[in-house]
């Protein structure tokens, strides 16, 4: 089965060079990667044509604000994989990354991951390349040990588990755990994606769109959502996060009707881009 991973970008080709270089190592050969990109910088076209070794498309548009959601439509509609992978501009993964997932992969399922949270000291180490990403994972437990008085680097999230494994059948696949999308790593069927009509640009700059509405509409789609935590693994580069005063008011008065309506297929999503 083609994968295609999708990776939303957005002014970072430093942390761009370290996702792609991580994908060169993934134990699953057949995919492709499309970067996602919420601007059009010349930059990455150029560090694009350098890049080797990987089949990447491309993805632009305008910098006009916060459109992730469009821009990831954009990508949905070039891509030619059967199954897509969603992860941010700052996500790194794991080399089992990609095959644990297809293990998985059934037709109306989604699948939730969850990361690992890098300090900005060793956020700086890793885009520096002074610790490789393939020897964090493979010395996981060993830097574990130094995250964990860091509540906020859920260090437990990095502990990998072999999707055809017993642990995973006797203690994990049945356990109750959280399945809600967080819009830096989940994937599903393209199928059930173009199902639901793809993401909702009508939110805009409020996080509905990328992940709160998606659980919901999923469901309502009739997917099943699971956990792939401790599955899907990644790491997170460190950022600094930026206080929004955005009013998301009207938004969530539109998400609660429409789910009271069960319109789960959005009025503004991948049929404005991807031509029939």
């Amino acid at each position: 089965m083609k994968v295609s991973v999708i990776v939303t970008l957005y002014k970072d080709i430093e942390a761009l060079k370290l996702i792609l270089d991580a994908l060169q190592n993934q134990t699953y050969k057949n995919f492709e990667v499309i970067v996602a990109e919420d601007d059009n910088a010349s930059e990455t076209i150029c560090f694009l044509k350098s890049y080797f070794g990987l089949q990447i498309k491309h993805v632009s548009h305008e910098d006009v604000g916060r459109t992730k959601t469009t821009i990831q439509n954009k990508a949905v509609c070039v891509a030619d994989g059967q199954y897509l992978i969603f992860i941010d501009g700052d996500i790194l993964p794991f080399t089992t990354f990609i095959e644990s997932q297809v293990i998985l992969a059934k037709p109306n399922r989604v699948m939730s991951g969850r990361r690992v949270n890098l300090s900005p000291k060793m956020s700086k180490k890793v885009r520096e390349r002074k610790i490789l990403v393939s020897t964090l994972e493979r010395y996981f437990l060993f830097f574990a040990f130094g995250m964990l008085l860091d509540k906020n680097a859920r260090a437990e999230q990095g502990i990998y588990t072999n999707p055809l494994g017993w642990i995973y059948k006797l203690f994990l696949q049945k356990r109750k755990r959280n399945t809600n999308i967080i819009g830096c790593n989940w994937s599903c069927y393209k199928d059930d994606f173009l199902a639901i009509n793809g993401f909702d640009e009508s939110y805009g700059l409020a996080c509905l769109g990328d992940d709160t509405d998606l659980d919901w509409r999923f469901k309502a789609s009739g997917c099943e959502l699971i956990s792939s935590k401790n599955i899907a693994n990644v790491f997170h580069l460190y950022h600094r996060v930026l206080d929004s005063c955005y009013d998301s008011s009207q938004e969530f008065l539109w998400y609660e009707e429409r789910q009271k309506l069960n319109k789960f297929k959005c009025e503004h999503g991948l049929d404005q881009h991807c031509k029939n």
